[in-house]
């Protein structure tokens, strides 16, 4: 078993929205599941780390996850900025069930053991938030990011942890998400959410306080699920 990650998938099979408009997605939808079925197998797993579906409302997705229930592997789907028709996780798991989505799951306030590795994560926000309604929106993420981590170490897990957003951005650290990390000594993190040779520049990569961060935005990584166990 192996797992595997990415991000920002923008899928627009029931929205008039497609992403090859922007430089370097061409078909990028092809790429991704050629990409896909070249490395993973049915037994493996793949966090999706938000920005997943176009559509406005649940059940408006039903043809992006048709998409992805026809690649293999378990998919862990994470809520991202775009994710507009993300709702209650028991109404989300009802219309999987529904739909007879079985390869598809939410990884959201808990966490997903997967070949022995916690799975664990938040959507998590700006890293430059100021606004009142933008702090009470990332304490509530970090609340969140938490509700996963503390779960698995209690059990006696080592967590990996996922987020949309990224906790070090342009030099500067989202502090409240930093903090949660070094509290539970994390050794590994991957985002998405970053777009775009110029910003993806600007991205963190790399070992800081002993946390590895990788981006794995799909444009960034080639449409290629990136192998992280």
């Amino acid at each position: 078993m192996s797992v595997f990650a990415i991000a920002d998938l923008h899928l627009s099979f029931g929205a008039d929205k497609p992403m090859d408009v922007f430089p370097g997605w061409r078909s990028y939808t092809d790429r991704i599941y050629a990409n896909w079925q070249h490395l993973v197998a049915p037994e493996d797993t793949v966090v999706i780390a938000g920005d997943i579906s176009w559509a406005m409302d649940l059940k408006d997705t039903q043809k992006d996850f048709a998409f992805l229930q026809s690649l293999p592997g378990h998919k862990l789907l994470m809520k991202g900025n775009h994710d507009y028709w993300w709702t209650t996780k028991a109404k989300m798991d009802r219309f999987l069930q529904e739909q007879g989505f079985s390869s598809l799951s939410f990884l959201h306030n808990n966490y997903v053991l997967a070949d022995g590795v916690a799975l664990c994560g938040s959507r998590g926000w700006f890293y430059d938030a100021e606004t009142d309604a933008d702090k009470k929106v990332l304490l509530r993420e970090v609340g969140r990011l938490r509700m996963s981590i503390e779960p698995a170490l209690k059990d006696g897990y080592d967590p990996v942890v996922f987020l949309h957003y990224p906790p070090v951005y342009n030099g500067v650290e989202c502090p409240e998400i930093m903090d949660v990390l070094r509290e539970y000594r994390i050794r590994k993190c991957f985002y998405g959410h970053v777009h775009g040779g110029n910003a993806a520049k600007r991205a963190f990569v790399g070992e800081k306080d002993g946390i590895v961060f990788r981006l794995i935005a799909c444009d960034y990584i080639g449409f290629t699920p990136l192998s992280i166990w």
